[in-house]
């Protein structure tokens, strides 16, 4: 057997011949080293961070009994702009007032969060559904796996936005948490599909054959050796629930039919289409929580993408 003599000259050859592309691909392996601290993920949850430390921290911060009618003059632009009747914004109502005399800051403040808590609510029900049906449907199969695929097809196929405006048109008094339910009944179907298909996918793995042969139930190999391998996959589509379930929320506040007691991003924007805003040429009164929603969508959309980099290993080395 032939030894080769290692020697400084034919360890420098070994060696990359530069020390920046070493360090580059070190930089890259330490960055998919820990998947859960992708920028995309990191970018959109600071978004919302924001966003939501607006709310927590604006109550202390303002008086949101600025929120309610006649609290606030009526119609001032914010600082540094004119209204039609001339009248120049003050620093006292930073974000302007509008028809009802309520400061549009005290709005945002209690509005923002609001608006999110219903897609949240109505996410976390409907995935929490579609969970335990998919794993099921997926996991045991046969007439079991028939009956919820029928149901959840039915379902999907139902125009919710018609059934929602007829239901929530035919109650007296819509709240948060109402509103939030009836946009989870209808959110569960979509969920419970693409489950289903991942748990049909892992039933046959080795690591689930031998839970199987242990004698492990069938409650703990699905929540327990599968649930937690797809926890990237479910983060995802449990923000593309919420994302669906805020612009629900938001449609059927524009068309009047939210919570009237609480403000709302949708039902602020439904004020000012019904008090001709736009024409009025008053664009605080629309413009900033239509500009806060898109904002929120956009920090949403970055936190999907990065839970889709954290589930799909592919998505991570094309980003590379």
């Amino acid at each position: 057997m032939s030894t080769v003599e290692t020697t400084p000259e034919t360890v420098a050859a070994e060696a990359p011949a530069d020390d920046g592309q070493l360090k580059r691909t070190m930089g890259r392996f330490n960055q998919w080293d820990t998947p859960w601290l992708n920028p995309k993920l990191l970018t959109g949850a600071a978004i919302i961070g924001i966003i939501l430390l607006l709310g927590v921290l604006g109550r202390f911060l303002w008086d949101t009994d600025l929120a309610y009618t006649a609290s606030s003059p009526l119609n001032l632009p914010p600082p540094g702009f004119v209204n039609t009747r001339g009248q120049e914004g003050i620093w006292e109502h930073p974000l302007g007032t509008e028809n009802s005399g309520r400061d549009m800051l005290a709005v945002i403040i209690l509005g923002a969060p609001n608006s999110f808590l219903i897609g949240v609510v109505a996410a976390t029900v409907g995935m929490g559904i579609g969970i335990v049906l998919g794993f099921t449907a997926g996991f045991l199969g046969g007439w079991v796996d028939e009956l919820i695929r029928l149901i959840s097809d039915v379902t999907i196929t139902i125009p919710s936005l018609m059934v929602l405006i007829v239901i929530q048109s035919a109650l007296r008094q819509v709240d948060i948490s109402t509103m939030a339910l009836l946009i989870a009944a209808f959110s569960w179907p979509s969920p419970t599909r693409l489950i289903r298909a991942q748990v049909l996918s892992m039933r046959e793995s080795g690591y689930v054959q031998m839970a199987k042969l242990s004698g492990s139930s069938t409650r703990d190999i699905m929540f327990r050796e599968m649930m937690p391998n797809l926890i990237p996959y479910l983060f995802a589509s449990f923000i593309g629930n919420a994302t669906g379930a805020i612009l629900a929320a938001v449609g059927l506040e524009t068309l009047g039919l939210g919570p009237q007691r609480v403000p709302t991003l949708g039902g602020t924007i439904y004020d000012a289409i019904q008090s001709a805003a736009l024409l009025r040429n008053m664009w605080w009164w629309w413009g900033i929580p239509t500009l806060l929603l898109a904002t929120m969508f956009i920090g949403l959309l970055f936190i999907n993408l990065g839970f889709d980099e954290i589930a799909n290993p592919r998505l991570r080395r094309s980003s590379q």
